[in-house]
């Protein structure tokens, strides 16, 4: 695997040529909806992607087709009209010469802070795109965590490492999410939890029973509340602008693929039970499995 989209993560691309293909159904489903087409997305880039899906394989030129879409959907109604006029408009003519120039879609480091700006996350205009990706997941997670039961709070911190009780109460628990002091493994573990609730919300189904294993003491307890305020965001959505309704489920999911990758490219997998651990493990954190050639 190979780790460029680590080094240029404004580049989807390169992450959607490695991702996994359930990964890549998940966000053929948002931007499709679910196979039944959007205003803003044409015939034949939905039944191409809905045939990728149906039949489990994505080409180079549709995982890319993937991306074209989202940074599409990102840009605002009045932006992509103009674009599709400018792009229309003769080479060397006059229009040609004084209209600004443009490409023919947005950036997708455009795309997810405009989903930033939309949910209200705080950032900088010049952080890295995986730290406003943080950001985003970190404010779901925080606004669900004034929403849990104090089982539901002990559920996450714990999948999160954190022992201190109290962080118990929803107030100090919030902070320390809003605060991102989480690194590794918890990261990953943010994105895969605010991902899954999001699916489950949105199309019925979590992610691969395969991924959710990695952290299935949290995964049932926290459907509730994270639904809860995914529920929140998309009525918020409805108001504002139906590509709210892609934009968003989408930077959610590649931020958790973008975590997943990360990981896979840093981590091992334990043979017994799937878990992820350090490359320099002898033995497996979570079921003790011995790693050969340890």
């Amino acid at each position: 695997m190979s780790d460029d989209f680590i080094k240029n993560p404004g580049n989807l691309s390169l992450l959607l040529a490695q991702s996994d293909i359930a990964d890549l159904d998940i966000l053929v489903d948002y931007i499709t909806d679910s196979g039944k087409g959007r205003i803003s997305l044409t015939k034949d880039a939905c039944a191409r992607l809905v045939k990728c899906k149906e039949h489990g394989v994505y080409s180079d030129f549709d995982r890319s087709l993937i991306g074209r879409e989202i940074c599409t959907f990102g840009g605002n109604t009045l932006s992509n009209a103009y674009r599709d006029i400018r792009n229309g408009i003769p080479f060397g003519t006059l229009l040609d010469k004084v209209l600004p120039d443009t490409g023919t879609t947005i950036g997708y480091d455009e795309v997810v802070k405009d989903v930033a700006s939309h949910l209200k996350v705080a950032f900088d205009k010049k952080d890295d795109l995986p730290i406003v990706e943080d950001g985003i997941l970190r404010k779901i997670l925080r606004d669900s965590f004034e929403k849990m039961s104090s089982e539901e709070r002990a559920a996450v911190l714990k999948e999160l490492n954190v022992s201190d009780l109290s962080m118990l109460k929803p107030a100090a628990g919030a902070a320390f999410i809003a605060a991102g002091r989480m690194g590794g493994f918890a990261t990953y573990k943010l994105s895969l939890i605010v991902a899954n609730a999001v699916s489950k919300a949105l199309l019925g189904r979590g992610l691969p029973l395969a991924v959710n294993a990695t952290v299935s003491r949290t995964i049932g307890v926290l459907l509730g509340p994270i639904g809860w305020v995914v529920t929140g965001v998309w009525t918020l959505a409805d108001m504002a602008s139906p590509a709210y309704r892609v934009t968003v489920p989408c930077v959610i999911q590649i931020a958790y693929m973008r975590q997943k990758a990360i990981v896979e490219a840093h981590t091992k997998a334990c043979p017994s039970c799937g878990a992820r651990n350090e490359r320099a493990s002898r033995f497996c954190a979570e079921c003790g499995q011995a790693f050969q050639g340890a």
